[in-house]
């Protein structure tokens, strides 16, 4: 496509490709693997490649796999060569590089051991001449074809545009981003070996793949930037043949999607005049109800007013469903007229399940909510979806076995077993490198002292024991951060709860920007679940509510939010208190993300920064305000 042909792109400066989810895509990149390679295998020549190691490519990369074996594809004739490597790490580490491909592809295809080219990991002497020699055999390949990748490699801001292949120093962002790979930012490398922008740039084939929000704000920077050493994902603008395929999750912040009525005609449904009415509120710094015709006029807004009436029309129609949202009563306010109500009056009590990822995602994501529907006594039930023990720091688990063994011996109990427990876990502990999955024993007492975190929660907040629900997804349970694909055990283990449980309400964590995953395959098991039960006919499922919360790393933008709990002072200290509940999880989280607080601190100020926006849009004024959106479902 002619992007200045497209006005709605006016601001693009590369091609970019919004998909529903990844499967179109991939099949794209395969059929264009498989057409070149036959191509290349004609005139008796190879396909390059140059891939890289990340959880976006899997995609591609399963789908290359499935073609070798429907006959499609031969990798007999493809080269392969991976970008970056951590450096020095053994390559046969759980984080290798090397490591990733041969599990995901060079184990299962017919590739000769001559076409795999991966960069070395074990300590060197000389380090400059062997990445002198990996362009080399770049070189000598005949030169990359085709990149697929999610990123630069490993090129840190600053890197040159014409920097080649070469050792470099990892920052903190990156080390910190890679922490749940190695089980603790400590166990990241400092260095790595990448290739470098100049050799990247030198592909005649590009792919650049963004799956979720977690990568907007880079999509942003890529296709409407300019081009920075500070960014070098923008380098990419200088490329004739880069293509960008992403997701609408990744695309939120491109400005077509985000502020279409800037780049030409605007579909002015009721959710596109809310975010274009808050939009310009927060750019004039004005409530809703004073924002004028000319406000509208001087800030491209006039086929609004041309569409919808006078400014002041929209506004009293804005600032009263923005008003509807509020509610105190997230389960629903008894005899009351619920005509305006988020949630309806009856039935009263309600049963519902609140489904937490980790065990501690509710009371993070929706601590305050938890807390007042526990209070208005509604039945309220606590799903943990999965173990999450990978979070639990080694010296925890030793505090813990030191404990009942001294317990046993202070009140006189045969401590025969729990010593035993104890010096085995310690000497695994002592065996265990840096970076390695926890043996069995080890997982099993940090799920219990998860377990224990949670249900001191649930207790605080006035939730019986027999209410609490640990699902232990199977999907997760590797004991590793890599996990297996979601499947009909899981599904199955969500559907007996909710069967069992009938509710009014779910409350589910549609927190697709989760940087480990987890979030995203816990949420897909509910939806499946769910649309299972509506497709065998069970009217309490079709008459039961989906609500949407958000985790630790972003908020529901306010104009899709359905529902806002407001929170008093009072209300934030009860949220922090059971926060702070999940002691393994506290003062410094194991995987903390790329935000280095505790996940409290980013809880409370993203709840307060809510409730500003709220009130600088003319509502009232809230210590903090939780949001939800509920789900629709497509029957």
């Amino acid at each position: 496509m002619n992007l200045s042909s497209d006005f709605s792109r006016r601001y693009e400066k590369l091609p970019v490709s919004i998909f529903k989810d990844q499967t179109r895509p991939s099949q794209i990149i395969v059929a264009d693997i498989i057409s070149k390679s036959k191509d290349k295998a004609a005139r008796g020549e190879n396909l390059v490649l140059a891939l890289a190691a990340s959880s976006g490519c899997v995609q591609v990369y399963d789908d290359m796999v499935s073609a070798y074996k429907s006959g499609e594809l031969s990798f007999k004739n493809i080269e392969i060569f991976i970008m970056d490597e951590y450096y020095p790490l053994d390559k046969n580490e759980l984080q290798s590089h090397f490591r990733f491909f041969k599990e995901y592809i060079f184990d299962l295809v017919d590739i000769p051991k001559k076409n795999i080219h991966c960069i070395k990991s074990d300590k060197m002497d000389d380090t400059a001449k062997y990445c002198k020699e990996y362009e080399q055999e770049i070189a000598a390949a005949g030169g990359i074809d085709i990149l697929v990748t999610t990123g630069m490699a490993m090129n840190e801001p600053g890197s040159a545009y014409n920097s080649r292949t070469r050792q470099i120093t990892l920052n903190y962002t990156t080390r910190v981003a890679a922490a749940s790979d190695f089980f603790g930012t400590e166990y990241v490398p400092y260095h790595a070996i990448t290739m470098g922008i100049g050799t990247l740039l030198e592909a005649k084939d590009i792919y650049f793949l963004a799956w979720g929000e977690g990568k907007a704000s880079t999509i942003k920077k890529l296709v409407e930037g300019e081009i920075t050493d500070k960014v070098p994902v923008s380098y990419l603008q200088s490329h004739k043949n880069v293509q960008v395929f992403i997701d609408e999750a990744a695309s939120v912040s491109l400005t077509r999607i985000d502020t279409p009525w800037l780049t030409g005609k605007c579909e002015w449904t009721d959710y596109m005049t809310r975010k274009a009415i808050f939009w310009l509120c927060k750019k004039l710094d004005k409530p809703i109800l004073k924002l004028t015709d000319r406000d509208y006029n001087d800030n491209g807004m006039s086929d609004l007013i041309t569409e919808r009436g006078l400014a002041s029309e929209i506004n009293i129609k804005v600032f009263n469903d923005l008003q509807h949202t509020i509610s105190g009563w997230p389960g629903g306010k008894p005899n009351a007229d619920d005509s305006t109500r988020p949630e309806r009056a009856t039935p009263f009590p309600k049963r519902v399940i609140v489904f937490s990822p980790h065990p501690d995602d509710d009371v993070i994501s929706m601590g305050g909510t938890v807390a007042r529907l526990s209070s208005q006594g509604h039945e309220l039930h606590m799903a943990y979806q999965v173990s999450g023990n990978i979070a639990v720091f080694d010296h925890d688990v030793v505090r813990y076995l030191d404990f009942i063994r001294e317990s046993c011996e202070i009140y006189g109990y045969d401590s025969t077993k729990a010593e035993d427990v104890y010096k085995v876990v310690k000497e695994e502990l002592k065996k265990k490198h840096p970076g390695e999955a926890d043996p069995m024993d080890v997982r099993r007492i940090k799920t219990i002292i998860r377990r224990g975190e949670a249900r001191a929660a649930c207790r605080y907040l006035g939730i019986p024991e027999e209410r609490v629900h640990f699902l232990e997804l199977p999907f997760y349970e590797t004991g590793g951060v890599k996990k297996n694909p979601l499947g009909k055990a899981d599904i199955d283990i969500v559907k007996k709860l909710i069967t069992d449980v009938k509710p009014h309400q779910i409350f589910a964590a549609g927190d697709l920007s989760d940087p480990h995953g987890t979030h995203r395959v816990c949420f897909m098991a509910i939806l499946e679940a769910c649309r299972q039960l509506r497709a065998e006919g069970h009217k309490w499922m079709k008459d039961c509510r989906v609500w949407m919360y958000r985790g630790a790393w972003q908020e529901w933008d306010v104009a899709e939010a359905e529902m806002a709990v407001p929170l008093s002072p009072e209300e934030v200290t009860i949220k922090r208190e059971a926060i702070f509940k999940h002691q393994s999880q506290k003062d410094r989280p194991l995987f903390p993300g790329s935000d280095p607080r505790e996940f409290w601190q980013r809880a409370e100020e993203r709840n307060h920064n809510t409730a500003i926006l709220y009130d600088k849009l003319g509502m009232a004024e809230y210590q903090a305000i939780e949001l939800f959106v509920k789900y629709k479902f497509d029957d």
